[in-house]
């Protein structure tokens, strides 16, 4: 079957190949679900779109449900867990082949598990690998600058996340406070649909934000009751994440106890936010960060945490969208003090050429004196450590919980937590 879609594609135009490699795909995914029987049928299939923050509510639900003693499957960008035991993954593919997807689902549902907690990308939408799949509860985080390779524009890109809301999924959950929310307001849910935000208006009110070092407190309040949450994820962004997967639980008929003690629960999430630590004076932060809203959002909540100067290790991925790329740079210059511009995975394209687009955008924000270009990932990691002194924070953003990085076409073994942490024992 690859062998076919890589034949449709060097043969057909680009302007008609996505629709019937979208066809492709639904036959495939029609294939996938006779061969296993159709295994998520009877399940409770909880979805997470958006661009930033489903791998961190999808998480927190998974977490959530296993604390109330229920048994989940759970797929992410960075693992994919049942019956006792997690799987990182190598890559940053959130949705496996579709023969993959269902044999897991089918491995997931062998073990007993009730629940599935599953990120829906919009590739994974448009392309039909979701199909067959029942959703329970549909969850929409945010949308903003993202794959615009793949879908040419915000509106194809925000149409393709909202054909997960056309399933009629039993209950929705769409994030208020978003700008897109208007847009993904207009689809129906069987049962309910819920949005959450600080907005008065919203059903479910975020009052009485706190941020702390080692966490963050709010109280949610929806339908008269006020649950006082707290998540040991840092930030206002996983203030937003801990309240969406709580909604979850509200919907799916968990206590207020199995809600509040299940988010806590979480201590992390892998390559979001993750502290290393080798007894460095200064603080070292390995994030997944890779759209301008995700990197602002990171460095937002860093500078509350951080005394000293901000700093910064990033770039950009290759074969991506390229619009994106100095739209990071203004970001980063915008919200730290110092940067150092590395090249993260360039695919087939020249990193140069990838920093250059960054450091573009550096410049139009005015922070050229911040920055320092050094294209080996390890060198410029080394660079910022060196330079960094008591107090100052150092992020590290791009790859988060990745174990390899593709360079020129090749995937090599890496992983930036474990990078950072060999450099600071040395």
């Amino acid at each position: 079957m690859h062998k076919l879609k890589k034949l449709l594609k060097s043969l057909l135009p680009k302007t008609v190949r996505q629709p019937i490699l979208n066809f492709y795909h639904l036959l495939v995914a029609v294939a996938a679900n006779l061969r296993y029987g159709f295994p998520a049928r009877g399940l409770k299939v909880i979805m997470i779109t958006g661009t930033n923050g489903k791998t961190s509510t999808a998480t927190l639900i998974a977490g959530m449900l296993e604390h109330a003693g229920r048994n989940v499957g759970v797929n992410t960008t960075a693992f994919y867990r049942y019956g006792g035991q997690t799987v990182n993954k190598k890559s940053s593919r959130t949705l496996e082949d579709i023969f993959v997807l269902q044999n897991m689902l089918a491995s997931m549902k062998k073990a007993g598990c009730e629940y599935i907690v599953l990120e829906a990308t919009s590739q994974g939408l448009d392309q039909n690998r979701l199909w067959g799949i029942p959703c329970e509860v549909a969850i929409m985080t945010n949308l903003t600058q993202d794959h615009l390779d793949y879908h040419g524009t915000m509106e194809r890109y925000a149409q393709a996340k909202f054909r997960l809301f056309e399933r009629r999924p039993k209950f929705i959950i769409l994030n208020r406070d978003d700008q897109w929310f208007d847009f993904f307001n207009r689809s129906r849910a069987v049962e309910r649909k819920l949005n959450y935000g600080q907005y008065k208006s919203a059903d479910a009110r975020i009052t009485n934000v706190k941020l702390q070092p080692n966490g963050s407190d709010c109280a949610l309040v929806v339908d008269d009751k006020t649950l006082n949450l707290h998540t040991r994820l840092a930030g206002t962004f996983n203030v937003y994440n801990a309240v969406a997967a709580a909604l979850a639980g509200y919907v799916l008929g968990l206590s207020n106890e199995e809600i509040l003690a299940g988010v806590d629960s979480v201590a992390a999430v892998p390559g979001r936010l993750e502290r290393v630590d080798e007894g460095q004076p200064f603080d070292v932060v390995v994030d997944y960060a890779h759209t301008p809203d995700a990197l602002e959002k990171v460095l937002s909540a860093m500078r509350h945490l951080t005394t000293g100067k901000l700093m910064l290790v990033f770039g950009a991925t290759g074969d991506r969208d390229r619009g994106k790329r100095p739209i990071m740079g203004e970001t980063a210059s915008t919200y730290a003090d110092r940067l150092f511009v590395t090249d993260e995975e360039t695919y087939s394209e020249d990193g140069a050429a990838i920093r250059a687009a960054i450091i573009e955008g550096i410049k139009k924000a005015g922070g050229q004196s911040k920055v320092t270009e050094i294209a080996d990932r390890r060198e410029a990691i080394a660079a910022a450590f060196k330079e960094a002194k008591k107090g100052d924070s150092v992020i590290i953003t791009g790859l988060g919980h990745e174990l390899t990085r593709n360079m020129g076409g090749k995937a090599i073994d890496w992983n930036d937590s474990d990078i950072a942490r060999t450099l600071l024992k040395n």
